[in-house]
């Protein structure tokens, strides 16, 4: 990678099987502020890739003595880093394949030999249009309420909005835990979104998605030495907030240089000698028990103390199976909008089946269950979407924990003992289903509040009695029959 000018505009990779070539573009990227690595073949290319995405692609359609020609590693690219922008090159090649490249993926098409200007000018717009596709993508996603809102009426997720919206309009650093798929990103955004630095920018890295030999480079930036002038993601989000996403997977000597910066809010980039002074707001997260890891020394304690001022846990879905209705509902209204086809509802037995299920992936795989029933459950989208309709594996699970895995065993119990096993575990699978809350759970199965609790504790069931004053409200309608 070369670099001379102080400021870089973007990082575009150059690949072609000739070095002339490379060279030629390589050098005309440099002198107009360009950042630019070099791949003679698909392998290559691939591999600087993987390590670090660049903003543009210039790629040759022919790459001889190469794994792949250059349409099949635009497919390759297209499938893997859809928004990265790609412009062909190509001194041989038919006025088809130049509409058969754009028809994959590619941003435009540029023959050999090509003017300078119009080189730069393609990679202005190619970068231009990625730049504008990936703000209408956050457009969208703040229209939406995606980003900023927390969808429930559970008492846990309840409490959790409640420490988000006292501690965003503060500076603190807040640390938030939950297993994966709770929506800790989600939170992460909300704090920012409601804080005072709301109009500065909000900066997300994925701790457990980079090599150690990378985290550093993408932290602090780089200058130097073999390495060209490059903006961490201090840099970028100085002003505003940053967000460490699993930080419990970051190397222990990152941490030591967080920990630095937390202290003296100031760095150097990697192989640079200058100060960066930087005002930042840090949120991290982890789905990982952190002090855990600090008593067993894979932790550092004054990161773990530095960054955990505010704690604010995510529940799983499982500990807000109540929820359930109206996050199914949300989700089927965004997946409906996004796939442009009518929303489809649920029958009472689909929704009792999914609130019976423990959702080992939470949220974010309750989204995903949702926008799979849009497109592939059967019927017309005035049917309801009942419960044989579901996946195979959550209807196999949820109905195991139902029924247990002693249906045998029941089948062989006189009547009246076999009604009562029945009877504790449909009350049991309802209890939780309401979340712990007795009034809603009799509301629904047409009992008595008072008569419940004496068949609860006839059957031996001692459950916390989580009503309050909104019992009657979310409560499903009773199902008939």
């Amino acid at each position: 990678m070369t670099k001379t000018e102080e400021n870089i505009k973007a990082n575009v990779l150059v690949v072609d099987d000739q070095e002339d070539i490379r060279l030629l573009i390589t050098g005309i990227l440099n002198d107009d502020g360009y950042a630019t690595q070099e791949a003679q073949d698909s392998q290559t290319a691939q591999k600087l890739i993987a390590e670090k995405a660049p903003d543009l692609v210039v790629l040759d359609i022919w790459l001889e003595n190469s794994d792949m020609d250059g349409l099949a590693l635009l497919k390759v690219l297209k499938k893997s880093h859809p928004d990265l922008p790609v412009i062909i090159i190509s001194g041989h090649a038919s006025i088809e394949t130049a509409v058969t490249a754009i028809q994959m993926g590619a941003y435009d098409f540029i023959e050999k030999p090509f003017k300078a200007d119009k080189l730069l000018v393609l990679t202005h717009r190619a970068l231009e249009a990625a730049q504008l596709k990936r703000e209408n993508h956050e457009l969208k996603l703040k229209v939406t309420g995606t980003v900023n809102e927390l969808h429930g009426k559970s008492q846990a997720i309840h409490q959790a909005r409640q420490v988000i919206e006292r501690v965003a309009p503060t500076n603190s650093r807040v640390l938030i835990t939950g297993e994966p798929g709770t929506g800790k990103d989600v939170a992460a955004r909300i704090i920012h979104a409601h804080s005072k630095r709301a109009d500065k920018n909000y900066v997300a890295i994925n701790c457990a998605v980079l090599s150690a030999e990378r985290i550093d480079l993408e932290l602090f930036g780089s200058e130097g030495g073999d390495h060209a002038r490059m903006e961490g993601v201090l840099e970028k989000a100085n002003g505003g907030t940053l967000f460490l996403d699993e930080i419990g997977d970051m190397p222990p000597e990152t941490q030591a240089r967080i920990v630095r910066v937390l202290q003296d809010q100031h760095f150097t980039r990697i192989g640079g000698t200058e100060r960066i002074d930087v005002d930042l707001r840090f949120i991290a997260a982890s789905n990982q028990d952190l002090s855990e890891m600090m008593k067993a020394g894979k932790f550092r304690q004054d990161l773990y103390y530095r960054l955990n001022v505010v704690p604010i846990t995510m529940p799983s879905l499982r500990d807000r199976l109540e929820d359930i209705p109206i996050l199914a509902q949300y989700f089927m209204e965004q997946a409906a909008k996004s796939a442009q086809m009518p929303e489809r509802r649920f029958a009472a037995d689909a929704m009792a089946l999914m609130q019976a299920y423990e959702w080992p992936g939470n949220v974010r795989q309750l989204r995903n269950v949702i926008e799979w029933l849009l497109i592939m459950a059967p019927g017309e989208a005035d049917e309801l979407i009942t419960a044989d309709m579901l996946p195979p594996d959550l209807k196999q699970r949820a109905v195991e924990m139902i029924r247990g895995n002693d249906i045998v065993e029941l089948m062989s119990k006189p009547l009246r003992e076999a009604r009562e096993i029945f009877e504790r575990e449909y009350l049991l699978s309802q209890v939780n289903r309401f979340g712990g809350n007795i009034s809603k759970t009799a509301l629904f199965i047409g009992m008595e509040r008072s008569a419940l609790h004496r068949k609860l504790k006839s059957l031996g069931l001692h459950t916390g009695d989580k009503s309050n004053e909104s019992d009657s409200e979310g409560v499903p309608e009773r199902a008939e029959g």
